[in-house]
């Protein structure tokens, strides 16, 4: 695909991954889970989820703990990693618990086998579960220390073949600086992965970039706590949020 556009409604995206991280579910609270946050995450993703599109879901933990943070202390590094993967569990268990009080049919998929919470992932049935039109949340990153979620949702996209990767911030798109502290800031209707490499702009971390470039996997940046983004973003609304890819 190599542009973006909206024809009378109609979906652009059928398939994506949506990454959430684990600060989004905490609302105004310093940290933890807000559950009507949560609620009303799941209410946006069921309205997209009724248009008809395959929603897989990469969710962070850093609300809870994160392997490269001051909560870590001195710990091993690996140790410290695999207690945000489990973090990254909790937060899905909650999210799958606000889509199916909504009636949305929600499979979480573990890197790391829980079998009292969560299916073991295997692509094969997350894709069976995705053409079923369940929600398949995606919990405790790749399974390995030293990766980010964004990695893992950069890998779970390419290997379910999502058509992007919608990247969900509080700021509705990439901008040329910090919109919160420079008011001088202008938002990119697209950018390139390079470019977005070379400014070192906070997108997700290099090496999901350098992954979805390479397989030149659209990134959409966008600000999910306004209502309806995301069916905007599926939609293709070019004036929602900001396009990471190849070329303009």
């Amino acid at each position: 695909m190599t542009s973006e556009s909206s024809t009378n409604g109609q979906l652009v995206y059928r398939r994506v991954l949506l990454k959430i991280s684990g600060e989004a579910l905490m609302g105004e609270q310093t940290s933890g889970i807000d559950v009507d946050v949560a609620r009303t995450v799941a209410d946006e993703l069921k309205d997209a989820h009724e248009l008809g599109v395959q929603i897989a879901i990469v969710v962070g933990g850093g609300n809870i703990f994160r392997g490269v943070s001051k909560s870590a202390g001195n710990m091993d590094r690996s140790s410290a990693d695999y207690i945000g993967m489990l973090a990254t569990v909790m937060n899905a268990v909650v999210l799958q618990d606000g889509l199916e009080k909504l009636d949305v049919q929600t499979r979480v998929m573990s890197a790391i086998d829980i079998p009292q919470l969560a299916e073991p992932f295997i692509r094969r049935r997350a894709v069976r579960h995705l053409e079923k039109g369940r929600v398949v949340i995606f919990a405790a990153g790749t399974g390995n220390p030293y990766f980010t979620t964004d990695s893992a949702a950069a890998l779970r996209a390419l290997e379910i073949k999502a058509d992007i990767i919608l990247k969900a911030t509080k700021v509705d798109g990439v901008y040329t600086a910090d919109p919160m502290k420079d008011e001088t800031a202008v938002r990119y209707e697209s950018i390139t992965y390079q470019e977005v490499l070379e400014k070192q702009l906070k997108v997700m971390d290099a090496s999901a970039i350098s992954l979805c470039m390479d397989n030149n996997l659209p990134i959409k940046v966008f600000n999910m706590r306004k209502r309806g983004n995301i069916t905007r973003v599926v939609r293709g609304e070019p004036a929602v949020g900001t396009r990471v890819w190849l070329g303009r």
